[in-house]
């Protein structure tokens, strides 16, 4: 539902603490960085009650991953504070853990199942975009069903099943989240691209309709 974009559904153990420290955060935020000035990530009063979409994820050691904060999309720049450090999440009983300076996003749980079904992804990207929703028949994407709402188990389990079809890398569009979109793989670089690629096949879509 639009007028629900942003808000937490999953039960959360947050700990206040120092922002995380990871050795690869000026590439996940310089990925991240790109997907906002292309408007994937962002804020807009007209968009979703002008809450702030999209998040930027990145698994460390085992199944613990850093995710951008809640409600951070409408920043250009993100520092370390922006983010948090995911300890676990068990969509199975729709609870997440985490520390930092601000609670993760509303998003973390769908992350997590991500991680969770393949050892192979090492980052996640998820955006918004009405043209890649519109065009996701046409481009023969995968997608999780419409009642399945984000940030809930339901979410977490379709996007999960459809990792599994695809472990290494992939995209899905989330019919049951308004133009939510999610690329994973196996790099910040390689998630960012594909979402990115994916995006423009659907600007080249557009323009040989008029022409």
């Amino acid at each position: 539902m639009l007028h629900e974009e942003g808000v937490v559904k999953y039960q959360l153990r947050f700990t206040l603490s120092a922002p995380p420290q990871w050795d690869d955060y000026p590439n996940l935020e310089s990925w991240r960085r790109l997907l906002f000035h292309l408007g994937l990530v962002g804020q807009d009063p007209k968009r979703y009650q002008g809450l702030a979409y999209g998040n930027v994820s990145q698994r460390l050691a085992g199944d613990r991953f850093v995710i951008s904060a809640t409600q951070t999309g409408g920043k250009a720049y993100l520092s370390s504070e922006h983010y948090c450090l995911v300890e676990s999440a068990d969509p199975t009983v729709n609870q997440v853990v985490a520390k930092g300076c601000q609670p993760p996003s509303s998003e973390a749980l769908t992350h997590a199942s991500v991680y969770r079904a393949s050892a192979a992804v090492r980052a996640v990207m998820h955006g918004h975009s009405p043209e890649i929703w519109r065009c996701s028949d046409r481009l023969a994407l995968r997608a999780t069903p419409a009642m399945a709402e984000y940030g809930t188990p339901a979410m977490a389990e379709a996007v999960r099943e459809q990792v599994r079809k695809q472990p290494e890398h992939g995209i899905i569009v989330m019919k049951g989240h308004p133009d939510g979109v999610i690329a994973y793989a196996d790099t910040p670089r390689r998630a960012a691209l594909s979402l990115i690629d994916t995006l423009a096949k659907t600007w080249s879509l557009a323009l040989r309709a008029r022409y």
